[in-house]
């Protein structure tokens, strides 16, 4: 089958090569995945996880991506919940082979039914983006209804859905970006934008969630907006410190069946949509990995024939 995989760490997308490998085997409750559309993240190939397995040996060659949508065509031993013929969309293993190929392994209870009348190419671009919104802003962030939270780099992948969530939960959003977001961010639903290069956050008013994506700069400007109890969610790195009054949490984003399940139907009704800014075939994905221009939402990568 054919696949892109990565052959050596510290090359980046240099390493990166459209061939053919083996096709995967269905271990003990998996199963294999007809991809029909997959999604990457352009810092994996700096992950510990592309690079070894689960007990630390080295994989390389090693397939990315870890977001796919597709069709499931066979069961592993045991795997139970899903059926052959079933579309799904879900994460792949950190370290395992992911899913910039034809076909790939993946754990059941990380894949979650696909309803009717959603495309792949949307739902290849929600795993990870939903988990780690919703995670981040009820999970950790223990987000209430009435509540107000910050959410930066809100035109993003991760950010503008958890825009759309928070505002879908009856929070007050505040939105940052850069001036050429403002527009966007306000019709996914935030009530404020403030642009980080020219507006002064720490005179807005203090929130009861900050979510952060950035990290550094950004997070030692937050803490001045932040209410005395409230909580600083972030998935850039650990954090430097705490605040006085409050707390500060970095998490790394897990699977979660029922919770894109949940996330799946919320897309079927259109209470939220992941943006899509381009989609390339399979072959271009090292292009698309390499990219250094900004484009408002997610790349997906289209595997095969789309419904």
């Amino acid at each position: 089958m054919k696949a892109i995989t990565v052959a050596e760490s510290g090359l980046g997308v240099e390493a990166m090569t459209w061939t053919d490998i083996d096709y995967p085997h269905a271990a003990e409750n998996d199963v294999i995945v007809g991809v029909h559309a997959a999604g990457f993240t352009r810092g994996e190939l700096t992950w510990p996880g592309t690079w070894i397995d689960r007990a630390g040996h080295d994989r390389a060659p090693s397939v990315p991506g870890h977001e796919l949508a597709g069709v499931v065509v066979e069961l592993g031993y045991g795997t139970t919940g899903l059926t052959v013929g079933q579309r799904v969309f879900g994460l792949t293993d950190w370290t395992r082979n992911g899913s910039l190929a034809e076909y790939a392994a993946v754990e059941a209870r990380n894949l979650a039914p696909l309803p009717a009348g959603v495309d792949f190419v949307t739902a290849a671009a929600l795993p990870i983006s939903g988990l780690t919104a919703w995670q981040g802003l009820f999970d950790h962030g223990h987000l209430e209804t009435g509540q107000s939270v910050l959410i930066h780099g809100a035109a993003g992948g991760v950010g503008s859905t958890a825009v759309q969530i928070a505002r879908d939960a009856g929070a007050r959003v505040v939105g940052t970006g850069r001036a050429g977001d403002r527009e966007s961010v306000l019709e996914l639903g935030a009530d404020e934008f403030v642009d980080l290069q020219s507006d002064r956050l720490e005179e807005r008013d203090q929130v009861d969630v900050v979510f952060d994506v950035i990290g550094g700069e950004v997070f030692e400007r937050s803490l001045d907006v932040l209410r005395p109890g409230g909580r600083i969610v972030t998935i850039a790195g650990p954090p430097p410190r705490q605040p006085e009054d409050g707390q500060a949490i970095f998490f790394v984003v897990e699977p979660d069946r029922s919770r894109l399940a949940d996330l799946a139907h919320r897309l079927q009704l259109g209470r939220i949509r992941p943006i899509v800014g381009s989609v390339r075939p399979l072959a271009e994905s090292a292009a698309a990995f390499a990219s250094g221009v900004r484009v408002r939402g997610r790349t997906i990568i289209s595997v095969a024939e789309s419904d």
